[in-house]
């Protein structure tokens, strides 16, 4: 962890390798006590592939699944 003062024009500076490992891109969220960057993908279908693709089940079946667990409740 390192600490970096923001310039006079309100810009923060990312080290090299922290913009080699998570990218360019970030969404900025504001916290109760801070704020929290978060890496955006070059390619958002591709992302979500990535994080997916473990999942056995189609579309349709989860759906089908998120219907009847919302029907149950």
């Amino acid at each position: 962890m390192s600490e970096k003062p923001v310039d006079e024009r309100g810009r923060l500076t990312l080290a090299k390798d922290l913009r080699d490992r998570y990218g360019d891109r970030y969404r900025i969220v504001g916290l109760r006590h801070g704020i929290k960057l978060i890496p955006l993908a070059d390619d958002p279908l591709d992302a979500l592939r990535d994080e997916f693709a473990d999942v056995a089940k189609s579309a349709d079946e989860l759906r089908g699944e998120a219907r009847s667990a919302a029907l149950d409740e």
